[in-house]
């Protein structure tokens, strides 16, 4: 695959959240105990982002677009710079970091239709419900601003009721500096 690398260096993704009904989050572990985080992958050249979008729920997660329903997007892309040990220096172009277009779906198959045999190397080898605010203190540290930021753009459309508390980690992992890129109506 041909990833699109823009030419300020960001990789074109898309991100999935996968909501149960009673809105607790999908959270996939990667093989080897390599972290936690959600669905996400490239955009190929030429793909529309729901056609990636539904791609990349079959590859990573086992889903068809028939098993779920799309509640919103972001508006906008979402980016996150790589940081330094984690840039492939050798590659071409070279990829600084991504840009992401996140979805927010609802389960509406039964959970046993989740399964990562879909390729040759999955993405996940375990998975779990989790609490709403949960992924972003379990993926690796330079997503959480992007994690924080595409719970608040699309929670509401998945909890019109309104976004769950946050917890008590929150401030200690946010505090003045996290939530910098979060609208103001969801501090």
């Amino acid at each position: 695959m041909t990833d699109s690398i823009d030419a300020e260096g960001f990789r074109a993704n898309v991100g999935i959240i996968l909501m149960a009904d009673d809105g607790r989050l999908f959270l996939g572990g990667r093989p080897g105990g390599r972290g936690w985080q959600f669905p996400q992958g490239g955009i190929r050249p030429g793909e529309e982002l729901e056609e990636a979008l539904y791609r990349e729920l079959n590859e990573e997660v086992g889903l068809h677009d028939s098993d779920v329903s799309l509640l919103g997007a972001t508006r906008n892309w979402l980016r996150y710079r790589l940081p330094p040990q984690y840039v492939r220096r050798n590659s071409t172009p070279l990829c600084i970091g991504q840009k992401q277009r996140w979805f927010l779906l609802r389960l509406h198959a039964s959970e046993d239709k989740v399964h990562f045999d879909s390729t040759t190397e999955p993405e996940f080898d375990r998975w779990r419900w989790v609490p709403f605010w949960t992924p972003v203190r379990e993926v690796i540290y330079f997503k959480r601003d992007v994690y924080a930021r595409a719970l608040h753009e699309l929670g509401p459309l998945g909890l019109p009721e309104g976004l769950p508390p946050y917890p008590e980690w929150w401030a200690e992992q946010f505090g003045s500096r996290g939530t910098r890129n979060i609208p103001r109506r969801h501090r």
